[in-house]
């Protein structure tokens, strides 16, 4: 129960973040950096499309994001079958997609905008820089808190309940996939420190999406051009969607109790509405190409770039195909293998539109 308190205060301190400084992303800009009005542009006709907007990725991203929590019941798809190893490479290409395809060219364009001054944002590549920062920061904390689980396992206390024995549901996580293996440890104890790293994992990479989401709806949400948003919405609904069922495996794997899943499901799923909500009600004063919006936007994404390049590739992509599992099996690398490309190629076919 502390855990999920402390992901909620989390969640809830950095919305109040975003709502505090977007604000101050006025429209006092150059007149070249003045929002473009043409016959696409009108804040009557795009009102209806934002509505819609809401509703469709709310409900695209609950049905990502909790698809994955009922394959239980397919024997096919339990943690530690084939298939759902393939699936989860799947995830894993978009999301290394999202970071690489998306999020990271958008940092680019924003932090390298003429509308910012040549001097510090065109003389120092902040994107990179930024990126490479949140990355080392990710793997700090995937350490860390990885160190803290353990510690708490090694001592009896369940970080989940607080404290007693360890669930009986602990010593029954399926086949291992991790890149720590404790071979001078008991089957169950090895059992219980992969749990750890599941759990680690899924709340290391919900806080990534989560701060790409808020920014993609907030872009969303303030522009009026409703020839863009047409084909942003039916972009975006893929994306959440994907990416969801990227999350909901780790959430999967991670074997939280019902509370924390519903808490973790809750902030993926309202995040980008959230976003776009918060875009409509500043759409007045929040301008996409205003200094203030194009450094604190781009420093954001780049940060989120950085997190979701290495959760993809560190903790779930190389966890697994250095895995026992995939390790044993050279026809079950070559299917992940294209899993991988798939899920990626078809991301970055989405950079199109989105």
């Amino acid at each position: 129960m502390a855990s999920s308190s402390s992901l909620v205060k989390l969640f809830t301190i950095f919305l109040i973040i975003i709502s505090i400084f977007t604000p101050r992303a006025l429209s006092v800009v150059p007149e070249e950096c003045r929002a473009e009005t043409n016959s696409c542009t009108s804040k009557k006709r795009a009102l209806p499309l934002k509505i819609i907007a809401i509703f469709s990725i709310l409900i695209t991203s609950i049905i990502g994001v909790s698809s994955p929590l009922f394959t239980r019941s397919i024997p096919a798809l339990q943690p530690d079958k084939s298939l759902f190893v393939i699936v989860k490479c799947f995830a894993a290409g978009i999301i290394l997609a999202t970071g690489f395809m998306h999020v990271l060219p958008d940092s680019f364009d924003m932090l390298s905008s003429n509308c910012l001054d040549e001097n510090p944002w065109h003389k120092f590549p902040f994107t990179g820089f930024v990126a490479m920062l949140s990355a080392i920061v990710t793997l700090m904390v995937d350490s860390m808190a990885t160190s803290i689980y353990s510690r708490k396992c090694t001592a009896g206390v369940n970080p989940e309940t607080g404290g007693g024995q360890h669930d009986a549901a602990v010593a029954n996580v399926g086949q291992l996939h991790g890149h720590h293996h404790h071979h001078n440890l008991k089957p169950a104890d090895d059992a219980d420190q992969q749990l750890m790293r599941y759990r680690v994992i899924a709340m290391v990479l919900e806080l990534g999406i989560v701060v790409h989401s808020v920014v993609i709806g907030l872009s969303l949400g303030a522009s009026n051009n409703t020839c863009s948003i047409k084909g942003l919405v039916a972009a975006l609904c893929f994306h959440q969607m994907f990416e969801g069922m990227g999350l909901g495996g780790c959430i999967l794997q991670a074997e939280y109790k019902a509370l924390k899943k519903f808490i973790m499901v809750f902030f993926f799923s309202v995040t980008t509405p959230f976003g776009i909500a918060l875009g409509m009600a500043l759409s007045r004063t929040y301008k996409e190409n205003s200094p203030t919006a194009l450094t604190m936007v781009g420093l954001l994404n780049a940060s989120s770039a950085g997190l979701l390049i290495y959760m993809a590739l560190v903790d779930l992509l190389s966890a697994d195909f250095m895995g026992p599992k995939l390790q044993s099996s050279i026809k079950l690398q070559l299917k992940s293998y294209v899993a991988v490309l798939l899920g990626a190629g078809g991301m970055s076919l989405m950079a199109k539109w989105a």
